[in-house]
């Protein structure tokens, strides 16, 4: 099995955090929607949190955020009827957008100095 894969995309949705106990303990899952762009059309993937820690580094992020999720791809048989999750292990805002200085709005047109041509055009 691979060691995992990474996919960027838009944080669209942020679905109810489940929780239970199970006879290893207590656990918590929650999924959420990630718009990736496949070709000339987004797609929408449905990926999974396992883990209490794992769901609150979820709240850190909103609906809109672009994140990098790092996954593996699981796939379970039940009654000759196969079922796969992505189960995320690490979420981390978009570096790239973080890092880059804010632009500044371009100057208002009363703020630009004036221009004064005087007579000296060559026409």
């Amino acid at each position: 099995m691979p060691s995992g894969f990474e996919i960027e995309g838009r944080l669209t949705g942020k679905l109810a955090v489940q929780s239970g106990r199970s006879a290893k303990g207590d656990w918590a899952r929650q999924d959420f929607l990630l718009e990736v762009q496949d070709g000339n059309f987004p797609s929408t993937l449905c990926m999974s949190l396992w883990g209490a820690d794992r769901v609150k580094e979820l709240e850190k992020y909103q609906v809109g955020d672009t994140v990098k999720v790092s996954f593996n791809p699981v796939s379970r048989e039940f009654n000759g009827r196969w079922y796969t999750d992505l189960r995320a292990w690490r979420i981390s805002g978009n570096v790239a957008a973080a890092s880059a200085a804010p632009v500044p709005p371009p100057p208002a047109a009363e703020d630009l100095p004036a221009v004064d041509f005087g007579e000296d055009l060559p026409f």
